[in-house]
């Protein structure tokens, strides 16, 4: 071996090399900039490339006042990236025939409501087309009270009018994914726990996700926080997320989330001509990002999807996942702190941009 070839190998590697602490750099800087800007009080985010993570890292507080840190374990609230797991176990059971998207609910929930002359369908749930309403009030999206069912919930709205005709317009609805988590119940036999345990969270080791219970322990210990119109953050007191659990009450953490990104682009959950459909535009949404089965298609041509995914903003988080099928690339951004979705987007756009620079 020559010593030309050495020193043009070595060359290449300091190239490298400067080039990925250049994507390091700018990567910390981006996260680093919501606290610096006081957006949030903890934040992490990483992204991976070709099912490998590239870049992680977290900043500020978990805890605040006992200056705890925040690191990429520590564990928010999904919100409704939610839905897109749930989404994805929907697809479980159309794969396994159990379910036929366009078939009408009523065949595998009996008691389910069709007020409309058109009879509402998985598909319409999953693309936000039922005509479903979403929370009627500020006591329904602060709840207090603690569900035990997902049929309990369905009691809250199951008798409210339909705000359209099913399939004819797009509104989105945690309480339309609501009826999704009873439809895994009654298809799968299993509770809406058990069946995400076993066949998404168990399959990916995501061992820091699950469904968030206001009465544990660690939950009360939990600190959320919420930053207000004028920019002043404050303590947030916790809401019951029981009301919405397929749709929005889960936790866990940018190692999980960057896990299940990356199952959908190695197919080890759902197949590749699954993941294409529902990346597909079936929301009738034309003014802001398509919405897909249980998938936002960002850009400006949201048919072709070449970034799909999901944000979740509720009381206490701010999250956003980014997927790059074209590139392999998985980008997550989550927080402990409420009314900070647009910054904490902003930094998760910004991070493709960086991890689909060329090396």
């Amino acid at each position: 071996m020559t010593k030309t070839f050495y020193i043009t190998i070595f060359i290449a590697f300091l190239s490298y090399y400067s080039s990925t602490q250049e994507k390091i750099k700018a990567s910390n800087a981006l996260l680093e900039s919501l606290i610096n800007d006081n957006v949030v009080v903890g934040a992490s985010g990483g992204f991976s490339i070709d099912g490998k993570t590239q870049w992680k890292s977290a900043v500020g507080y978990s805890n605040k006042n006992e200056k705890i840190d925040f690191n990429s374990g520590s564990r928010v609230r999904t919100a409704s990236i939610a839905k897109s797991m749930t989404a994805v176990a929907i697809m479980q059971l159309v794969e396994k025939g159990l379910i036929d998207l366009n078939a009408p609910l009523d065949r595998y929930i009996p008691e389910f409501i069709q007020n409309g002359k058109t009879k509402i369908t998985t598909k319409h749930l999953l693309s936000h087309t039922s005509g479903i309403g979403d929370y009627k009030n500020d006591r329904e999206i602060e709840n207090k009270i603690n569900y035990q069912t997902l049929s309990e919930v369905y009691d809250v709205f199951k008798n409210r009018k339909l705000r359209f005709e099913p399939g004819t317009e797009f509104y989105y609805t945690s309480y339309g994914y609501v009826v999704l988590g009873m439809l895994i119940e009654n298809i799968s036999g299993l509770s809406y726990k058990d069946y995400m345990q076993q066949h998404i969270w168990d399959v990916l080791n995501m061992s820091n996700t699950g469904i968030e219970m206001v009465d544990t322990n660690e939950e009360k210990s939990r600190v959320i926080y919420h930053r207000d119109n004028r920019g002043k953050i404050k303590r947030a007191k916790i809401n019951n997320l029981s009301n919405r659990t397929p749709a929005g009450g889960l936790y866990s953490t940018v190692d999980d989330l960057i896990l299940f990104g990356n199952a959908l682009l190695n197919n080890s959950l759902i197949s590749a001509e699954t993941f294409k459909l529902m990346t597909q535009h079936h929301s009738l949404e034309k003014i802001n990002n398509g919405y897909g089965l249980g998938f936002y298609l960002y850009g400006k041509q949201p048919e072709e999807g070449s970034i799909i995914g999901h944000n979740g903003a509720q009381r206490g988080t701010s999250t956003q996942l980014f997927v790059v099928p074209s590139k392999n690339v998985v980008i997550v951004v989550v927080s402990n702190t409420s009314g900070a979705i647009k910054e904490v987007q902003t930094v998760a756009g910004n991070l493709i941009n960086i991890a689909l620079r060329e090396e």
